[in-house]
């Protein structure tokens, strides 16, 4: 439990806004620029902008998601430090779980957070923030568990960042696809179906990075 803490505390430090090996602010600052470009591109019809705003939220709370891929592995795949912790007896598994929840700490609690003033530039009523926060709180696990376990298979490849962005965005669509249906349906069913995805990805994902962790470091 100590071994996991000291880890959970130094991935904080690398991934959280001004960490080093964090994307910083950008993901947030991308989240709110679709926002607030959207009703710019479909004119200022309140009507469009509230039946339509959860759902580019929900977009552009995957792309903001896929931002901090390329440092989330692959930097310390290069410098060795998956190798001293296996030398050390941490699994690769143990490794990944807690990398998977820093990652998760280090964007998702601020992205609901900017979800407010995102629903303020698009017209939303409250009841539809109101799912939208529901639904990113329940789907933002699953899309940080799909982002470790790519990041993990590609950080040893050239142009890896680029191909873990498109790796991520067909993985994500049954995340997207029930977590945005929830705002057409009067009860919680698509819900609950985005939580049940999200719990099976984090359950997977650490055996998934794993497995591609060791994988580079056998080639």
């Amino acid at each position: 439990m100590s071994a996991a803490l000291t880890l959970l505390r130094r991935d904080l430090g690398l991934l959280l806004p001004g960490g080093s090996g964090g994307g910083g602010v950008l993901p947030l600052l991308f989240f709110l620029a679709v926002a607030m470009l959207f009703p710019f591109a479909v004119g200022p019809d309140a009507q469009l902008l509230a039946r339509t705003g959860g759902g580019v939220i929900w977009v552009a709370a995957l792309l903001a998601a896929i931002l901090p891929l390329e440092k989330l592995v692959a930097g310390d795949l290069d410098a060795g430090v998956f190798d001293q912790l296996h030398l050390r007896g941490i699994s690769e598994e143990l490794a990944m779980a807690v990398r998977l929840l820093a990652h998760w700490l280090a964007f998702a609690p601020l992205l609901l957070l900017a979800t407010l003033p995102a629903a303020a530039l698009l017209g939303l009523p409250g009841e539809t923030v109101r799912i939208v926060l529901l639904g990113l709180l329940a789907g933002t696990p699953g899309l940080a568990a799909v982002g470790l376990a790519v990041a993990a298979l590609t950080a040893a490849m050239r142009g890896g960042a680029a191909l873990a962005g498109l790796m991520v965005i067909p993985l994500a669509v049954p995340i997207l696809i029930f977590g945005a249906g929830a705002l057409a349906r009067p009860d919680p069913s698509a819900l609950l179906l985005t939580a049940a995805i999200s719990l099976g990805l984090v359950a997977l994902a650490p055996f998934a990075a794993a497995a591609a962790l060791r994988a580079a470091r056998e080639s």
